[in-house]
């Protein structure tokens, strides 16, 4: 049996929950076997950067952090279900990745 493996991660965290609620929202409604939204370990970049432009003043910094999200879906694979979930509206700053795998 195979199984599609749906690789999400997002800057934007509510954005992120909207595609994923989709996502399972379709999953129910098609009765297609579904494992997951698996939360991944959230990636954080932190900067830190000098408030002066020039080497004069006061030694102050701004603390600058970006954090990624990302989640994992496996679903069954249900020809329709894929369908509907490749017609999801994706929003800018979303990654997304659809693996098929073979389950043994």
């Amino acid at each position: 049996m195979q199984k599609a493996r749906i690789k999400l991660a997002s800057a934007d965290i509510t954005t992120l929950n909207e595609v994923i609620k989709s996502i399972v929202d379709i999953a129910s409604k098609t009765n297609t076997e579904i494992c997951g939204p698996i939360f991944l370990p959230t990636k954080r970049m932190k900067i830190t950067t000098r408030e002066s432009p020039c080497g004069d003043g006061k030694a102050s910094f701004d603390r600058l952090e970006m954090r990624v999200h990302k989640r994992l879906i496996d679903l069954g694979v249900d020809e329709r279900a894929l369908r509907l979930v490749m017609r999801v509206p994706i929003p800018k700053g979303i990654n997304i990745e659809i693996d098929l795998l073979d389950e043994k």
